[in-house]
């Protein structure tokens, strides 16, 4: 007999988060789940990790009638993914899953994400991994018309395996199930925010700032994740954390001293 994929899922929206709770329902369609995810919200926590204060890790029961295992953490979505393999886990997970976040973490948006450094820090672990991601930050988002796409990569995920460094980003777009038109594999579009700061002052007399914005997509191309999912497709980016520019080498040793 197969012996079930063994998945980790974890998120950076906390583990009540509706997204979660979705991938959840996929995963158990697939293997023995594990969650392991913050105890509350974490977004844009990027990849930093816990170095300055306790982590706490307790076991949960948030479905009565649920047969696998859930835990929050205090900490980020990699410290999660850190505390998992290292405490929680009896062996190395077959697959860790992140998300599914409210939101978009395409093109740049990659960078910041807690979903996907959760993701890279089971790569970074030796851990095939994916961070899904719908584009709707809405708390009551409709995430039925992507839980096809979720469990269809994951499987293809867990028949193929993954090259070491590299795990996939999956952005979905906002749309009716009988509206999105397939997956696309792409390239990370070169887009960045144009922020700003919203300066005020409160009643005691101190200034503080609001972060602001506009996202800004420069890249007309149409092989970029910002492309297919403005298309309706399912974009498919896989991610590299090893971060040299190569490229630029050879230059850099030509440089006089």
């Amino acid at each position: 007999m197969n012996k079930k994929p063994l998945i980790l899922i974890t998120n950076d929206d906390g583990i009540t988060a509706p997204g979660i709770r979705n991938l959840i329902d996929v995963m158990l369609n697939i293997g023995d789940v594990v969650v392991v995810a913050p105890d509350s919200p974490q977004s844009g926590m990027g990849h930093a990790i816990t170095i300055n204060d306790t982590l706490y890790c307790d076991p949960v029961k948030l479905d009565p009638d649920a047969t696998h295992k859930e835990y929050t953490c205090s900490g980020t979505p990699a410290d999660c993914v850190k505390l998992a393999n290292q405490q929680i886990l009896t062996r190395k997970p077959d697959i860790c899953v992140s998300g599914i976040n409210h939101g978009s973490n395409s093109s740049i948006n990659v960078i910041y994400s807690g979903t996907m450094s959760a993701a890279v820090e089971a790569g970074v672990e030796g851990i095939p991994a994916i961070g899904f991601s719908l584009l709707d930050y809405s708390h009551d988002a409709d995430f039925e018309p992507a839980k096809k796409y979720v469990e269809r990569i994951t499987r293809q995920v867990l028949k193929n395996g993954l090259p070491k460094g590299i795990v996939l980003n999956v952005n979905i777009p906002k749309l009716p199930a009988d509206k999105i038109k397939g997956t696309k594999v792409c390239r990370q579009a070169k887009a960045q925010w144009v922020e700003d700061f919203d300066k005020r002052t409160n009643p005691m007399g101190r200034d503080y700032y609001w972060l602001t914005g506009e996202f800004v997509n420069q890249d007309k191309g149409e092989d970029t994740d910002e492309w297919a999912l403005s298309q309706g497709y399912v974009s498919i980016v896989p991610v590299q954390f090893d971060l040299t520019a190569h490229h630029f080498i050879q230059e850099l040793n030509e440089w006089e001293g």
